[in-house]
């Protein structure tokens, strides 16, 4: 059976056509970025602004295309939209260009089922335990907003949406190339306070499991990639000391140093990597981890999984 599926993030659309199995197994066939950054300006202005509305419409009629000529026999595909869409003042008007244009229908997802999509995604593409009861922290890093999920075997036990995100603080806090250590310290402040004011039950044994951009892309650079490759990013384990050590690289960098280190990377993501690595090891600070899981799963994944 083969379904399709597009997120609309704060920076990314994400396409995934993939065969559905039996079991909550998912196959994937062909999956496409494009990086359009729709939440620029958000956060202040609480408005999608034109121009970033016509690069994600410009990334769906490509995918359209594909999904036509390619994929005729796959469904029409579950188009999701996160953060950037449920700030937005002119959110409606975006869901109904995006109607008009394309003829897909937006499904805006509240941050509870973004946690819970993306949770179910990011499970499908790494390796569980045979035996014993499966217990995670799954964390997912956006643009605009970050969801933390505590699944156990495959039940949902807490989940929650935290309105921090590498576009959102990139354009809140680090406002200078490099930042200055006074941003980056009030970056990291507001993280801690925002992870300390919602409690999660938390034991030694849970296992974290990153998704998104900013941890996929911490991957490959740690893997000294060249180029992305899905395939050999599901179940790498990144240490904190790994985290720790990239940031404090890239803190001292311009983004287009960064951008020359790892140009295929970090294409499209580099101005807002540093924002997004600090939210990430805020995370390993709060819940006490020394590792985890990276998995290429994601809301569209989820999305696959919970449509019939």
């Amino acid at each position: 059976m083969i379904r399709s599926a597009i997120d609309i993030g704060t920076n990314s659309v994400l396409l995934l056509v993939a065969e559905k199995r039996s079991g909550g197994i998912i196959l994937p066939l062909h999956e496409e970025q494009r990086l359009p950054r729709l939440g620029k300006g958000v956060d202040a202005q609480k408005m999608i602004n034109e121009a970033s509305m016509n690069r994600v419409i410009e990334a769906l009629m490509e995918y359209k295309e594909i999904l036509d000529s390619s994929y005729p026999e796959a469904a029409k595909p579950v188009v999701t939209a996160t953060s950037a869409v449920r700030d937005a003042l002119n959110r409606d008007e975006f869901i109904l260009n995006v109607k008009q244009q394309t003829g897909f229908d937006i499904r805006l997802l509240s941050g509870k089922e973004e946690a819970k999509w993306t949770a179910a995604g990011a499970l499908s593409m790494i390796e569980k335990p045979t035996t014993g009861r499966g217990e995670y922290l799954i964390l997912d890093i956006g643009g605009g907003s970050t969801e933390v999920a505590h699944v156990r075997d495959q039940y949902m036990v807490d989940k929650y949406s935290f309105d921090m995100g590498s576009v959102r603080f990139t354009e809140r806090f680090l406002r200078l190339d490099p930042p200055t250590e006074d941003e980056i310290k009030a970056c990291r402040g507001l993280i801690k306070t925002m992870f300390r004011n919602r409690f999660f039950h938390n034991n030694s044994y849970f296992r974290a499991v990153g998704v998104a951009g900013t941890v996929t892309s911490l991957a490959a650079i740690v893997m000294e990639m060249d180029m992305f490759v899905v395939e050999e990013i599901n179940d790498v384990i990144i240490g904190r000391d790994e985290i720790r050590d990239v940031i404090q690289r890239f803190s001292k960098m311009r983004t287009d140093e960064i951008l020359k280190e790892h140009p295929n990377i970090l294409k499209g993501r580099a101005d807002i990597i540093l924002a997004g690595l600090m939210i990430l090891d805020g995370f390993m600070e709060r819940f006490e981890r020394k590792e985890l899981t990276v998995s290429t799963g994601g809301i569209r994944h989820g999305a696959i999984l919970n449509t019939k």
